[in-house]
């Protein structure tokens, strides 16, 4: 009964809140003055800035089909999912005290053991212009990472990152992070991460990130962006998963939670293997450049991004892998790209009855050396795998909470397989479909 009055309690005084902010603008009590904003969220701050919360979130809804290579049997197959689903809470606890919690309900971040969490960390920012924050959050790694996936221009990003996923997210971890913008045009981080993974001792692997931008340029429409990236995890005494692998830019291929294509999406294992004994390899180093140049409604940008697992057994060489994106794009109605230095920021449209067009076009490439393999199997050939992937598609900012996005993508590999089955039999080696076919279409809601 007390826990029903107080949520009334507390929805009343929401709504007052809420109420007074559009007749008052601010609300006066016995403290700092309070302002409630409402648009693009809910947000409660006092006026001399030592507490605020904001409430906010995204809705990513897909609808991919594709075929060919992107399929275990060459057919077509489609897949509708949430891709992302996260309610967001983050502000000021008290003065220089920050925090976010990012909770996901489309249950792509962790698993069911460590839960759900895109971003559970607490930030303090008493040594100015350094922030040091701890907690669940994304290691700092590359240029389209340190976007936000609402304000990425592809639905996905590059296919590199695919090879380097445990260099940039968080792997149901945590981590302890210093960063600091300063003299206007630089951005510097550096962190050491816990990961979720044991040796053969119990201890957790641990992994060090770095990144460093310099941007001589950083306003929305007139950007020069140039950016160094360094991840590497000690993986010596570890059973871990070595894989070197990819979506290709379709994200539905793979199953996420049940919710797209499941069993008849293919995504290649290009070198490494999910199943690396302890004792097998050392190191695990990844290393990135990124550049970018915008002017006015146009933009460019790319990244170089290498990675090297060092064997440490003597049966075992080292794995090698390199990848690299160019993505130019083109607002049509004029518009430019919002940029914080080291990132870019939403496109805003400036007229609210068509909102903002943008076109873009991005080429992936990777390539992984595994001298490890030296016999054909069911999923790869002998011999450097190449991926190749160009992606053509649209964004419609409708205003600044609707993105509507549609994206054509061509995929082509070299020795690289797949497998297929017939209905109680042993899978057999396939042969052909080396590319394949994908469109998707993503409908965007923040607040």
């Amino acid at each position: 009964m007390i826990r029903k009055h107080f949520a009334g309690f507390a929805a009343s005084a929401l709504a007052m809140a809420v109420t007074a902010q559009a007749f008052a603008g601010t609300v006066t009590t016995d403290g700092a003055d309070i302002v409630v904003k409402t648009k693009g969220g809910l947000e409660v701050a006092t006026t001399d800035k030592e507490f605020s919360f904001k409430l906010g979130g995204r809705l990513q809804a897909d609808y991919s089909q594709f075929d060919g290579v992107y399929t275990k049997n060459g057919d077509t197959a489609d897949a509708a999912y949430i891709r992302r689903g996260f309610l967001e809470l983050s502000g000021v606890l008290y003065t220089d005290w920050a925090y976010t919690i990012n909770y996901d309900f489309s249950h792509n971040s962790g698993d069911s053991d460590n839960g759900y969490f895109d971003e559970a960390s607490l930030a303090y920012n008493g040594f100015k212009p350094v922030s040091i924050k701890v907690g669940r959050f994304d290691p700092d790694f590359g240029l389209e990472k340190a976007t936000s996936s609402k304000w990425v221009t592809a639905p996905e990003r590059n296919m590199a990152y695919d090879m380097v996923d445990w260099a940039n997210s968080h792997q149901n971890g945590l981590g302890l992070q210093a960063s600091s913008t300063f003299a206007d045009s630089f951005y510097a981080s550096a962190g050491v991460f816990s990961k979720d993974t044991d040796d053969t001792d119990g201890n957790s692997v641990k992994q060090v990130n770095g990144r460093f931008v310099f941007a001589p340029m950083h306003d929305a429409g007139n950007v020069l962006h140039f950016g160094v990236n360094v991840a590497s995890r000690d993986v010596s005494d570890t059973a871990f998963d070595s894989r070197y692998r990819t979506r290709m830019g379709m994200r539905g291929v793979e199953t996420l939670g049940g919710n797209d294509a499941g069993t008849n999406g293919n995504r290649p294992v290009l070198g490494g293997s999910s199943t690396s004994a302890a004792g097998s390899y050392d190191r695990d180093d990844a290393y990135g450049l990124e550049a970018a140049f915008a002017m006015g409604p146009a933009s460019i940008q790319g990244e170089y991004i290498a990675r090297k697992t060092k064997a440490d057994a003597s049966n075992l060489e080292d794995i090698k892998g390199h990848g690299f994106y160019v993505q130019g794009a083109y607002t049509l109605t004029g518009e430019a790209r919002g940029y914080k230095v080291g990132k870019f920021d939403a496109i805003k449209p400036a007229n609210k009855s068509i909102g903002a067009w943008e076109l873009f076009y991005r080429y992936d490439s990777l390539t992984v050396e595994d001298d490890n393999i030296t016999t054909a199997s069911l999923t790869r050939d002998v011999g450097d795998a190449e991926a190749k992937v160009h992606t053509l598609g649209v964004n419609w900012y409708a205003n600044e909470a609707v993105k509507i996005t549609g994206a054509y993508l061509k995929a082509k590999t070299d020795n690289v397989t797949n497998a297929t089955a017939a209905s109680g039999t042993t899978p057999a080696r396939r042969t052909g479909d080396d590319s394949g076919d994908g469109f998707v279409v993503r409908a965007q809601y923040v607040f």
